[in-house]
Protein backbone atom coordinates (compact mmCIF):
# COMPACT_ATOMS: atom_id res chain seq x y z
CA UNK A 1 0.00 0.00 0.00
CA UNK A 2 2.83 2.40 0.86
CA UNK A 3 4.49 1.65 -2.49
CA UNK A 4 1.19 2.39 -4.30
CA UNK A 5 0.82 5.74 -2.49
CA UNK A 6 4.40 6.64 -3.30
CA UNK A 7 3.81 5.81 -6.96
CA UNK A 8 0.68 7.98 -7.09
CA UNK A 9 2.60 10.90 -5.62
CA UNK A 10 5.32 10.50 -8.25
CA UNK A 11 2.75 10.29 -11.07
CA UNK A 12 0.91 13.35 -9.74
CA UNK A 13 4.13 15.35 -9.48
CA UNK A 14 5.18 14.30 -12.99
CA UNK A 15 1.84 15.34 -14.51
CA UNK A 16 1.87 18.70 -12.74
CA UNK A 17 5.32 19.37 -14.13
CA UNK A 18 3.90 19.19 -17.66
CA UNK A 19 0.72 21.23 -17.02
CA UNK A 20 1.09 24.80 -18.30
CA UNK A 21 0.88 27.38 -15.51
CA UNK A 22 -2.10 29.02 -17.28
CA UNK A 23 -4.13 25.82 -16.82
CA UNK A 24 -3.83 26.15 -13.07
CA UNK A 25 -5.74 29.44 -13.25
CA UNK A 26 -9.22 30.20 -14.50
CA UNK A 27 -8.44 31.75 -17.87
CA UNK A 28 -11.85 33.46 -17.93
CA UNK A 29 -10.92 35.50 -14.86
CA UNK A 30 -7.27 36.15 -15.69
CA UNK A 31 -6.61 39.46 -17.54
CA UNK A 32 -3.11 38.21 -18.37
CA UNK A 33 -4.74 35.60 -20.63
CA UNK A 34 -6.55 38.17 -22.77
CA UNK A 35 -5.99 37.35 -26.43
CA UNK A 36 -4.66 33.86 -25.71
CA UNK A 37 -7.90 32.17 -24.65
CA UNK A 38 -11.06 31.05 -26.40
CA UNK A 39 -14.09 32.80 -24.94
CA UNK A 40 -16.42 31.85 -27.80
CA UNK A 41 -17.11 28.23 -26.85
CA UNK A 42 -20.60 26.98 -27.55
CA UNK A 43 -22.76 26.07 -30.52
CA UNK A 44 -22.68 28.71 -33.24
CA UNK A 45 -24.17 28.26 -36.72
CA UNK A 46 -22.27 31.29 -38.03
CA UNK A 47 -18.68 31.30 -39.25
CA UNK A 48 -16.60 34.41 -38.52
CA UNK A 49 -16.96 35.45 -42.17
CA UNK A 50 -20.77 35.14 -42.07
CA UNK A 51 -20.87 36.97 -38.76
CA UNK A 52 -18.88 39.89 -40.19
CA UNK A 53 -21.14 40.00 -43.26
CA UNK A 54 -24.22 39.97 -41.03
CA UNK A 55 -22.82 42.78 -38.90
CA UNK A 56 -22.10 44.89 -41.96
CA UNK A 57 -25.66 44.42 -43.21
CA UNK A 58 -27.11 45.37 -39.83
CA UNK A 59 -24.78 48.37 -39.49
CA UNK A 60 -25.91 49.70 -42.86
CA UNK A 61 -29.51 49.40 -41.69
CA UNK A 62 -28.71 51.34 -38.52
CA UNK A 63 -26.97 54.10 -40.46
CA UNK A 64 -29.91 54.41 -42.85
CA UNK A 65 -32.24 55.03 -39.92
CA UNK A 66 -29.93 57.19 -37.80
CA UNK A 67 -27.81 60.31 -38.06
CA UNK A 68 -24.08 59.67 -37.79
CA UNK A 69 -22.07 62.46 -36.16
CA UNK A 70 -19.65 63.95 -38.69
CA UNK A 71 -17.74 66.15 -36.24
CA UNK A 72 -14.14 64.98 -36.86
CA UNK A 73 -12.96 65.71 -33.31
CA UNK A 74 -15.75 63.71 -31.68
CA UNK A 75 -15.58 60.84 -34.19
CA UNK A 76 -11.81 60.50 -34.03
CA UNK A 77 -11.71 60.59 -30.24
CA UNK A 78 -14.42 57.96 -29.71
CA UNK A 79 -12.90 55.74 -32.40
CA UNK A 80 -9.42 56.00 -30.85
CA UNK A 81 -10.81 55.29 -27.38
CA UNK A 82 -12.66 52.23 -28.63
CA UNK A 83 -9.79 50.90 -30.74
CA UNK A 84 -7.47 51.06 -27.73
CA UNK A 85 -9.92 48.86 -25.82
CA UNK A 86 -10.20 46.50 -28.80
CA UNK A 87 -6.41 46.06 -28.81
CA UNK A 88 -6.65 45.05 -25.15
CA UNK A 89 -9.49 42.58 -25.74
CA UNK A 90 -10.08 39.03 -26.99
CA UNK A 91 -11.70 40.29 -30.20
CA UNK A 92 -10.62 38.54 -33.40
CA UNK A 93 -12.34 40.93 -35.83
CA UNK A 94 -11.59 44.55 -36.79
CA UNK A 95 -13.94 47.16 -35.35
CA UNK A 96 -15.80 50.01 -37.01
CA UNK A 97 -16.85 52.59 -34.41
CA UNK A 98 -19.26 55.46 -35.07
CA UNK A 99 -21.11 58.05 -33.01
CA UNK A 100 -24.86 58.53 -33.47
CA UNK A 101 -26.52 61.89 -32.89
CA UNK A 102 -29.14 60.74 -30.40
CA UNK A 103 -30.00 61.91 -26.91
CA UNK A 104 -30.83 58.34 -25.80
CA UNK A 105 -28.38 56.94 -23.25
CA UNK A 106 -27.13 53.99 -25.27
CA UNK A 107 -24.26 52.18 -26.94
CA UNK A 108 -24.49 48.86 -28.77
CA UNK A 109 -22.25 46.52 -30.72
CA UNK A 110 -23.36 44.38 -33.64
CA UNK A 111 -21.89 41.02 -34.60
CA UNK A 112 -18.65 41.24 -36.54
CA UNK A 113 -17.29 44.35 -34.87
CA UNK A 114 -19.65 47.29 -35.49
CA UNK A 115 -19.93 49.57 -32.46
CA UNK A 116 -22.29 52.56 -32.19
CA UNK A 117 -22.14 55.15 -29.41
CA UNK A 118 -24.96 57.65 -28.83
CA UNK A 119 -24.12 61.24 -27.97
CA UNK A 120 -26.57 60.90 -25.06
CA UNK A 121 -24.27 58.33 -23.48
CA UNK A 122 -21.24 60.62 -23.75
CA UNK A 123 -23.20 63.42 -22.09
CA UNK A 124 -24.27 61.23 -19.16
CA UNK A 125 -20.80 59.91 -18.32
CA UNK A 126 -18.63 61.84 -15.88
CA UNK A 127 -15.18 60.62 -16.91
CA UNK A 128 -13.30 58.94 -19.72
CA UNK A 129 -13.05 55.77 -17.63
CA UNK A 130 -16.86 55.59 -17.35
CA UNK A 131 -17.28 55.98 -21.10
CA UNK A 132 -14.54 53.41 -21.73
CA UNK A 133 -16.30 51.01 -19.34
CA UNK A 134 -19.50 51.00 -21.41
CA UNK A 135 -17.52 50.54 -24.63
CA UNK A 136 -15.52 47.70 -23.07
CA UNK A 137 -18.75 45.91 -22.10
CA UNK A 138 -20.05 46.16 -25.68
CA UNK A 139 -16.70 45.06 -27.14
CA UNK A 140 -16.88 42.02 -24.87
CA UNK A 141 -20.22 41.03 -26.43
CA UNK A 142 -18.53 40.99 -29.85
CA UNK A 143 -15.36 39.25 -28.62
CA UNK A 144 -17.46 36.43 -27.10
CA UNK A 145 -19.67 36.34 -30.23
CA UNK A 146 -22.80 36.70 -28.11
CA UNK A 147 -24.90 38.02 -30.99
CA UNK A 148 -24.61 34.98 -33.27
CA UNK A 149 -24.53 32.56 -30.34
CA UNK A 150 -27.82 34.09 -29.18
CA UNK A 151 -29.22 33.83 -32.71
CA UNK A 152 -28.12 30.20 -32.87
CA UNK A 153 -29.90 29.43 -29.61
CA UNK A 154 -33.06 30.99 -31.00
CA UNK A 155 -32.90 28.85 -34.11
CA UNK A 156 -32.38 25.69 -32.08
CA UNK A 157 -35.24 26.45 -29.69
CA UNK A 158 -37.68 27.67 -32.33
CA UNK A 159 -37.42 25.88 -35.66
CA UNK A 160 -40.07 28.26 -37.01
CA UNK A 161 -37.39 30.91 -37.36
CA UNK A 162 -35.48 28.91 -39.97
CA UNK A 163 -37.61 30.03 -42.98
CA UNK A 164 -37.06 33.57 -41.76
CA UNK A 165 -33.31 33.20 -42.20
CA UNK A 166 -33.79 32.36 -45.87
CA UNK A 167 -36.22 35.23 -46.48
CA UNK A 168 -34.16 38.29 -45.78
CA UNK A 169 -32.05 36.99 -42.90
CA UNK A 170 -31.76 38.59 -39.49
CA UNK A 171 -31.64 42.08 -40.96
CA UNK A 172 -35.12 41.62 -42.39
CA UNK A 173 -36.33 40.26 -39.05
CA UNK A 174 -34.88 43.23 -37.20
CA UNK A 175 -36.31 45.74 -39.66
CA UNK A 176 -39.78 44.35 -38.92
CA UNK A 177 -39.33 44.16 -35.16
CA UNK A 178 -37.77 47.59 -34.82
CA UNK A 179 -39.97 49.48 -37.26
CA UNK A 180 -39.09 53.13 -37.06
CA UNK A 181 -36.35 52.52 -34.47
CA UNK A 182 -32.71 53.00 -35.37
CA UNK A 183 -31.43 50.31 -32.98
CA UNK A 184 -32.08 46.59 -33.65
CA UNK A 185 -33.39 45.91 -30.17
CA UNK A 186 -34.54 42.34 -30.71
CA UNK A 187 -31.03 41.23 -31.69
CA UNK A 188 -29.30 42.77 -28.67
CA UNK A 189 -31.33 41.48 -25.71
CA UNK A 190 -28.81 39.02 -24.39
CA UNK A 191 -29.39 36.36 -21.77
CA UNK A 192 -28.33 37.07 -18.21
CA UNK A 193 -25.40 34.69 -18.63
CA UNK A 194 -24.10 36.60 -21.63
CA UNK A 195 -24.53 39.91 -19.82
CA UNK A 196 -22.53 38.58 -16.88
CA UNK A 197 -19.79 37.43 -19.26
CA UNK A 198 -19.68 40.86 -20.85
CA UNK A 199 -19.38 42.39 -17.37
CA UNK A 200 -16.43 40.14 -16.53
CA UNK A 201 -14.54 40.61 -19.78
CA UNK A 202 -15.41 44.30 -20.03
CA UNK A 203 -13.88 44.97 -16.61
CA UNK A 204 -10.75 43.08 -17.68
CA UNK A 205 -10.41 45.07 -20.92
CA UNK A 206 -10.87 48.32 -19.02
CA UNK A 207 -8.22 47.27 -16.48
CA UNK A 208 -5.73 46.10 -19.11
CA UNK A 209 -6.11 49.37 -21.02
CA UNK A 210 -5.04 51.20 -17.85
CA UNK A 211 -8.38 52.59 -16.67
CA UNK A 212 -9.81 52.50 -13.17
CA UNK A 213 -12.09 49.42 -13.32
CA UNK A 214 -14.38 50.74 -10.57
CA UNK A 215 -15.68 53.28 -13.12
CA UNK A 216 -17.47 50.38 -14.79
CA UNK A 217 -19.72 49.71 -11.81
CA UNK A 218 -19.99 53.39 -10.89
CA UNK A 219 -21.62 54.26 -14.19
CA UNK A 220 -24.10 51.40 -14.20
CA UNK A 221 -25.12 52.32 -10.66
CA UNK A 222 -25.62 55.87 -11.89
CA UNK A 223 -27.86 54.58 -14.71
CA UNK A 224 -30.00 52.71 -12.20
CA UNK A 225 -30.51 55.89 -10.18
CA UNK A 226 -31.19 57.89 -13.32
CA UNK A 227 -33.86 55.50 -14.55
CA UNK A 228 -35.60 55.50 -11.15
CA UNK A 229 -35.72 59.29 -11.06
CA UNK A 230 -36.73 59.72 -14.69
CA UNK A 231 -38.16 56.52 -16.23
CA UNK A 232 -37.64 56.22 -19.97
CA UNK A 233 -34.30 58.06 -20.00
CA UNK A 234 -32.39 54.93 -20.93
CA UNK A 235 -32.66 53.12 -24.22
CA UNK A 236 -34.67 49.90 -24.02
CA UNK A 237 -31.56 47.80 -24.63
CA UNK A 238 -30.13 49.17 -21.36
CA UNK A 239 -33.29 49.02 -19.28
CA UNK A 240 -34.17 45.47 -20.40
CA UNK A 241 -30.93 44.12 -18.89
CA UNK A 242 -30.18 46.35 -15.92
CA UNK A 243 -27.00 46.08 -13.89
CA UNK A 244 -28.76 44.19 -11.10
CA UNK A 245 -27.60 44.13 -7.50
CA UNK A 246 -26.17 40.65 -7.97
CA UNK A 247 -24.18 41.68 -11.03
CA UNK A 248 -22.84 44.75 -9.24
CA UNK A 249 -21.85 42.62 -6.26
CA UNK A 250 -20.17 40.04 -8.49
CA UNK A 251 -18.26 42.75 -10.35
CA UNK A 252 -17.06 44.38 -7.15
CA UNK A 253 -16.01 41.03 -5.68
CA UNK A 254 -14.11 40.13 -8.84
CA UNK A 255 -12.23 43.44 -8.86
CA UNK A 256 -11.27 43.15 -5.20
CA UNK A 257 -10.09 39.53 -5.35
CA UNK A 258 -8.77 38.95 -8.89
CA UNK A 259 -7.30 42.24 -10.10
CA UNK A 260 -3.92 43.24 -8.74
CA UNK A 261 -4.06 46.87 -7.53
CA UNK A 262 -2.02 49.42 -9.46
CA UNK A 263 -0.43 52.63 -8.27
CA UNK A 264 -2.04 54.68 -11.04
CA UNK A 265 -5.15 54.43 -13.21
CA UNK A 266 -6.49 56.64 -15.94
CA UNK A 267 -9.71 58.26 -14.75
CA UNK A 268 -10.28 61.09 -17.20
CA UNK A 269 -8.49 63.42 -19.61
CA UNK A 270 -8.80 67.01 -20.80
CA UNK A 271 -9.55 65.62 -24.27
CA UNK A 272 -12.61 63.83 -22.89
CA UNK A 273 -13.84 67.11 -21.38
CA UNK A 274 -13.39 68.89 -24.71
CA UNK A 275 -15.24 66.20 -26.64
CA UNK A 276 -18.07 66.12 -24.11
CA UNK A 277 -18.47 69.91 -24.49
CA UNK A 278 -18.63 69.54 -28.28
CA UNK A 279 -21.21 66.77 -27.95
CA UNK A 280 -23.35 68.94 -25.68
CA UNK A 281 -23.19 71.68 -28.31
CA UNK A 282 -24.25 69.20 -31.01
CA UNK A 283 -27.13 68.10 -28.82
CA UNK A 284 -28.36 71.68 -28.36
CA UNK A 285 -28.14 72.21 -32.10
CA UNK A 286 -30.15 69.03 -32.78
CA UNK A 287 -32.85 70.11 -30.31
CA UNK A 288 -33.12 73.50 -32.04
CA UNK A 289 -33.49 71.79 -35.42
CA UNK A 290 -36.18 69.44 -34.12
CA UNK A 291 -38.06 72.23 -32.34
CA UNK A 292 -37.11 75.66 -33.74
CA UNK A 293 -39.71 77.40 -31.53
CA UNK A 294 -38.17 76.03 -28.34
CA UNK A 295 -36.58 78.82 -26.21
CA UNK A 296 -32.79 78.57 -26.00
CA UNK A 297 -30.25 79.81 -23.47
CA UNK A 298 -27.43 81.94 -24.84
CA UNK A 299 -24.13 81.55 -23.06
CA UNK A 300 -21.53 84.31 -23.01
CA UNK A 301 -17.77 83.94 -22.96
CA UNK A 302 -14.77 85.83 -24.24
CA UNK A 303 -14.62 83.60 -27.30
CA UNK A 304 -15.96 84.06 -30.82
CA UNK A 305 -18.99 82.46 -32.42
CA UNK A 306 -18.37 79.78 -35.03
CA UNK A 307 -20.51 79.13 -38.11
CA UNK A 308 -22.67 76.69 -36.16
CA UNK A 309 -23.64 79.33 -33.65
CA UNK A 310 -21.76 77.76 -30.70
CA UNK A 311 -19.21 79.81 -28.82
CA UNK A 312 -15.59 78.76 -28.61
CA UNK A 313 -13.50 80.20 -25.78
CA UNK A 314 -10.10 81.67 -26.65
CA UNK A 315 -8.54 79.71 -23.81
CA UNK A 316 -9.22 75.96 -23.86
CA UNK A 317 -9.32 75.88 -20.07
CA UNK A 318 -12.02 78.56 -19.90
CA UNK A 319 -15.55 77.28 -19.49
CA UNK A 320 -18.75 79.18 -20.36
CA UNK A 321 -20.55 80.50 -17.30
CA UNK A 322 -24.20 81.26 -16.74
CA UNK A 323 -24.83 84.82 -15.62
CA UNK A 324 -27.82 85.13 -13.33
CA UNK A 325 -29.51 88.47 -12.91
Amino acid sequence: MQRVKALLVVVSFTLNAFVPAAWARDARKDPDMIGERDITKGVNFYSIEKEMALGKQLAEEVERQSRVVDDPVVSEYVNRLGQNLVRNSDAKVPFTIKVLDSGEVNAFALPGGYLFVNTGLIERTESEAQLAGVLAHEIAHVAARHGTRQATRGRIINIATIPLIFMGGWAGYIANQAAGIAVPLGFLKFSRGFEEEADLYGIQYLYKAGYDPTAFVDFFEKLQTLEKKKPGTLAKVFSSHPMTGDRIKDAQEYMSTELAPREEYVVTTSEYEEVKARVEALDRRRIREEDPDRPTLRRRSSGTIDTGGEQKPDDEDERPTLKRQ
